[in-house]
């Protein structure tokens, strides 16, 4: 057996003392392999990189182009002016109660939808699991959408950014795949034999064991809420307290770009170039979800793989 186990590792990698493999024979192919990575990281890195040393560098510097992956003239004045200022910092806080809400609002209806149609027991499933599927292919598009919520009298309310994306089809069939895949049947029937209800089940036995799923979806709502400004545009027009910080970017980012100015009140005092308010307050917008998604990244990678390859 162990003759014909060995005859199955190639040529190029030998069976460490742990049982693992490892490779004594460096190729062309690695080689390339390992230099488009790098590219590719580059092509992430080098530009975060490039905004990050200009946020915090010299007008005069920025202005000759002569700041690129490392600062020069080191200053804060462009992150002053943003605190100073004061609507950025708002739209901030703004955005995270509006991405929370918005992320335990988007799992509580991803959970309910996609628990019972991984049931067989469910009579009708197919059609209930087509019927919730379809939005993901077919979309009525913007005109229809916007007359719709004008009827439900949601436009320049903070319930027009939440409620009509909570649902996500996608979202929905990743986490109805984990709990076919990873949720032993027999476990529910245990429970059922004992008196749990279905809603017992779930909250005590799936959802515990559902952690890597619910940690990917999160991040999912979460960065997705974070990072859109479409919504914002169209469906928020007279009241400056309910944009979101992205939207407010978009407005700083496009004032600067067109007038050579920047939106920001006399009020924030501003020493700082268009260029250089323009990457602090990129870094400012950027920063928390950096910070964020390390904790969170094992969980991203375990259930990516366990919701969307099985089943």
């Amino acid at each position: 057996m162990a003759k014909k186990q060995n005859e199955n590792i190639p040529r190029d990698a030998e069976v460490t003392s742990d049982g693992s493999r490892a490779i004594n024979k460096f190729r062309v192919s690695d080689a390339v392999m390992m230099i488009v990575l790098v590219i590719i990281c580059a092509t992430c890195v080098l530009p975060f990189l490039h905004l990050a040393a200009k946020s915090i560098s010299g007008n005069s510097a920025v202005m000759a182009k002569r700041v690129f992956f490392w600062p020069q003239d080191i200053n804060f004045d462009a992150y002053v002016s943003i605190f100073k200022d004061g609507s950025l910092v708002y739209s901030f806080f703004y955005s995270v109660g509006v991405t929370l809400l918005f992320t335990v609002l988007g799992m509580i209806a991803c959970t309910c939808a996609a628990y019972p149609l991984s049931k067989k027991r469910l009579k009708g499933r197919t059609v209930f699991t087509f019927l919730l599927m379809f939005p993901m292919y077919f979309g009525a598009g913007l005109i229809p959408s916007y007359l719709l919520l004008n009827k439900l009298h949601l436009l320049d309310t903070v319930w027009v950014l939440i409620l009509p994306l909570i649902y996500s089809p996608y979202n929905m069939l990743i986490m109805k795949t984990y709990f076919q895949s990873s949720i032993p049947d027999s476990l529910e029937e245990s429970a059922f034999l004992d008196g749990a209800t279905n809603f017992q089940i779930l909250t005590k036995i799936v959802m515990p064991l559902s952690k890597p799923i619910l940690a990917t979806l999160s991040l999912f709502y979460a960065v997705g809420r974070w990072n859109a400004y479409s919504d914002n545009v169209y469906y928020i027009r007279k009241s400056e307290t309910l944009k979101m910080v992205q939207y407010k970017l978009y407005q700083m980012v496009s004032s600067a770009s067109e007038a050579q100015t920047t939106s920001l009140s006399e009020a924030a005092a501003v020493t700082s170039t268009p260029e250089v308010l323009q990457a602090a307050a990129i870094m400012f917008v950027t920063i928390p979800i950096i910070c964020i998604y390390p904790f969170l990244q094992k969980y991203f990678v375990k259930g990516v793989m366990i919701g969307a390859v099985k089943g």
